[in-house]
């Protein structure tokens, strides 16, 4: 039963999800970090979308070095590497560091002539979505006991905030460091990987390292999207 495992298990499937999903390379204040994140249908067919802080650290600095590998497995990077061309997080999440609104977006450059979304396709993604979905949450964790060289995934109903401090909801899931950004999809087949994006890990409390918190994709998300994508 999905419901009932709280350890991230390797995604051995394929499918859609192993090719829209990767790992982010970037710096941040002099220091390199890697995150998660997802390609997702856009207007421009460039966008990929991830946490606010692996694109900006909070009020502080924007990320240098921004870099999305798609596909990538245990150090291949099968269909290459994807440039930032700009950066979007929302106004909450540059003004206060605001959880509830942990979402960047970015538009990366095309490679060789050709946009993310035309080399390895997009996840679709929604907004106002109904809560307690069961969801598939998918990154690659880089602390122990993960080594960020393999998509993980977590799956199970997820449940509101229980500390009422953010409109998020949590995911059981251990998932690391290095999983910021992977995006969580309601509605997922596991035949063909695709689902449809509705939050991206976030964090998780100091005493329960066993959910992960994905903020709410409502109004904020979707006035985020409307731009980026056109960007």
């Amino acid at each position: 039963r999905y419901g009932a495992r709280v350890g991230g298990a390797r995604w051995g499937a394929g499918g859609q999800v192993a090719r829209t999903t990767g790992r982010v390379f970037m710096t941040l204040g002099g220091t390199d970090f890697v995150c998660s994140a997802s390609s997702v249908r856009s207007a421009n067919a460039d966008l990929v979308v991830t946490a606010g802080h692996c694109v900006k650290n909070g009020t502080g600095a924007w990320a240098d070095n921004w870099v999305f590998v798609p596909g990538y497995d245990r150090g291949r990077r099968p269909y290459g590497q994807f440039t930032a061309r700009r950066m979007f997080v929302t106004g909450a999440w540059a003004r206060g560091g605001d959880d509830s609104h942990d979402i960047g977006m970015v538009a990366v450059n095309p490679r060789g002539g050709r946009h993310l979304a035309e080399v390895v396709g997009a996840q679709d993604i929604a907004f106002d979505t109904a809560r307690g979905r069961q969801t598939h949450g998918f990154g690659f964790p880089a602390d122990l006991p993960y080594d960020g060289e393999n998509l993980v995934y977590c799956a199970g109903e997820v449940r509101d905030d229980p500390h009422g401090q953010t409109s998020d909801q949590g995911l059981r899931c251990d998932m690391t460091a290095g999983s910021s950004g992977g995006p969580w999809l309601s509605g997922f087949d596991p035949v063909t990987g695709y689902g449809t994006v509705t939050s991206v890990s976030s964090f998780k409390y100091s005493d329960d390292r066993g959910t992960m918190y994905g903020p709410y994709f409502g109004e904020t998300a979707r006035r985020l999207y409307a731009v980026a994508q056109r960007s």
